[in-house]
């Protein structure tokens, strides 16, 4: 395991001209404390866990204190806020520290979100709050438990230095690792520049690291272009699937790796709510959750108007065209697993149709998926499990009845289907009202010990875990109230 001083920067992203980015050096913050941190992340760094005890980590993580080889920068971009083009954003508050080679030749770019101002700030602090950094921890390391591409989390370090949003907070930093942070936006900035050759050569940059099985060929963007959107498809349908609701798709929030990127107003599905919209600032909606695939698609035409000079528009075009298909695959395949059927006539009405009652119902979308896994296929059960959680009971009985037939043709078996369906569903998810308890003891009580609790909880998201069953349970009343918007 590595120490420290040990650890082998290889900064690829650094490597590239300063068109990308801008060298900065993090604000230093007084009194920086370790909140807590992911072991998981951590062993991406080869890092031992006995380093977290060590003064010098903690402040490298605040940013006080820089390691040989980091090589310390923010990155530009552009993008699309709410449908709108927004010249030059980018990383207002982020800093790149460096990327970290682990022994297994992965590279990890290192990234601390919260470490002061950079040129792209726009009148900001640059400084992040401890809730917010709460969530994005939490979230990012419960995402990659579900098996979700997705940005890791290491830790977040925290410090008494004052912060204003709508009230005075706490500063705190989340350390964030990624392969890559480039994002659509990362093109469409020199795209509307009329800059060519940085958009070739972040495009050269891009697939000889992280897509190198596309280096040989004689005309490699179109295929790149097609990768990106179909890993998006991918993406999308792995959020729908689980209830998942981004808040914000910018452009410049969206992976060209195709991972879950910039957690602010996230939320995940209680009552089943085609129109979910989890970010209080979205009044209109554009980011609701049954928005989110067509988002994706738009989002992706985007990326290739800024891939068009280096092809043309009907070849950007077509190599986006798959997208709609792909989601569809996705997101039907992942849907029959987690109702346990096989593709047959009825399978995609069964879906549409447990869909449409549970939005009726307003029935908790986890809850349901995850006791539909002991669904009962014979003839006349009563389900009283499921059946109980539906308003419109007789509507549900047809379902079930329908359901129970389908699963009886295609010679399931209750025994087998059940474990299967309990790997697909999880029992466990970052609901807002458990995030907002951690928040709440963290900043008023300085007691951390409920976002590890809910860490240790979220790596294991499929499992039985009766010690927290309390966890698994429908939100209470006052979880009603919990807004959050694009300052969470």
């Amino acid at each position: 395991m590595a120490t420290l001083e040990s650890l082998h920067f290889d900064n690829g992203f650094a490597r590239l001209p300063e068109a990308y980015y801008s060298r900065v050096c993090p604000t230093p913050v007084p009194g920086p404390y370790l909140v807590c941190y992911s072991p998981e992340a951590l062993a991406l760094l080869d890092l031992d866990p006995g380093e977290m005890a060590r003064p010098e980590l903690i402040e490298t993580l605040a940013g006080n204190r820089l390691l040989p080889g980091m090589d310390t920068l923010a990155a530009l971009y552009a993008g699309h806020q709410f449908g709108h083009y927004v010249p030059q954003l980018g990383d207002g508050r982020a800093i790149l520290l460096g990327e970290v080679r682990n022994a297994k030749g992965e590279g990890w770019e290192v990234q601390i979100k919260g470490g002061g101002r950079t040129p792209y700030s726009r009148g900001g602090d640059g400084r992040a709050v401890l809730r917010s950094s709460i969530r994005e921890f939490l979230c990012s390391e419960a995402m990659h438990a579900l098996g979700i591409p997705t940005t890791r989390a290491l830790a977040i370090v925290g410090s008494d230095h004052p912060v204003y949003r709508e009230d005075e907070e706490t500063a705190a930093l989340v350390t964030r690792l990624a392969p890559s942070f480039v994002r659509f936006g990362s093109f469409e900035v020199f795209y509307y520049r009329n800059q060519v050759e940085p958009i070739r050569q972040l495009a050269d940059y891009v697939i000889a690291r992280y897509y190198p099985e596309l280096a040989d060929l004689a005309d490699p963007y179109p295929e790149f272009l097609r990768q990106v959107a179909l890993r998006t498809a991918e993406l999308m349908a792995q959020w729908q699937a689980v209830g998942f609701s981004h808040g914000v798709m910018n452009t410049d929030n969206m992976s060209i790796l195709g991972l879950t990127l910039d957690y602010g107003p996230f939320g995940f599905l209680d009552a089943f709510d085609p129109g979910f919209i989890c970010n209080h600032s979205d009044t209109g909606g554009r980011y609701a959750f049954d928005q989110q695939p067509d988002v994706a698609a738009w989002n992706l035409t985007k990326l290739a108007q800024a891939l068009v000079p280096l092809m043309s528009v009907e070849t950007a075009s077509q190599a986006i065209g798959d997208y709609p298909q792909a989601f569809g695959r996705a997101y039907l395949g992942r849907m029959q697993a987690k109702l346990g059927l096989a593709p047959g006539d009825d399978t995609v009405s069964l879906i549409m149709d447990v869909l449409q009652l549970l939005a009726q119902n307003r029935v908790d979308y986890t809850i349901f998926m995850r006791r539909l896994c002991d669904f009962d296929s014979t003839a006349g059960a009563l389900n009283a499990p499921l059946r109980d959680l539906f308003i419109d009971r007789a509507a549900f009985d047809a379902w079930a009845a329908r359901y129970g037939a389908a699963l009886r043709r295609q010679g399931s078996q209750d025994t087998e289907r059940a474990p299967a369906q309990r790997r697909v569903n999880p029992k466990y998810i970052l609901r807002n009202h458990l995030a907002e308890t951690a928040i709440r003891r963290a900043a008023d009580q300085r007691d951390y010990s409920e976002i590890e609790r809910l860490r240790r909880l979220l790596t294991r998201p499929y499992d039985e875990q009766p010690e927290f069953e309390t966890y698994a349970a429908e939100p209470p009343d006052w979880a009603r109230t919990i807004e959050v918007s694009c300052s969470s």
